[in-house]
């Protein structure tokens, strides 16, 4: 990781209800990452399982949006901000 990459203020994940099991019910947590996937990595190695539900073939797994400072992104490589509010949104069932 070059000097450019470091974050030094972690980003603050919002886990939703259905994974909060992984956490021990914690409904959020401090994470470290130049982009969402980095942080996804580093939340799994944290908290196993999390790839498996958040990530399909290194990009998001269908169903699954994420929402970085409000805002729904598909881009998961992009670099973010210090101390972003990274939420994982999964797709509710209904009919």
């Amino acid at each position: 990781m070059s000097q450019s990459e470091v974050i030094t203020r972690p980003h603050r994940v919002h886990i939703p209800a259905t994974m909060r099991h992984l956490t021990g019910g914690e409904s959020a947590v401090e994470v470290a990452g130049v982009n969402v996937r980095q942080v996804i990595r580093n939340l799994d190695a944290a908290y196993p399982g999390f790839a498996e539900l958040l990530l399909k073939d290194d990009v998001p797994a269908p169903g699954v949006a994420v929402a970085v400072n409000g805002n729904v992104t598909g881009a998961i490589l992009a670099k973010l901000e210090e101390g972003s509010d990274i939420y994982f949104v999964p797709a509710l069932g209904g009919g």
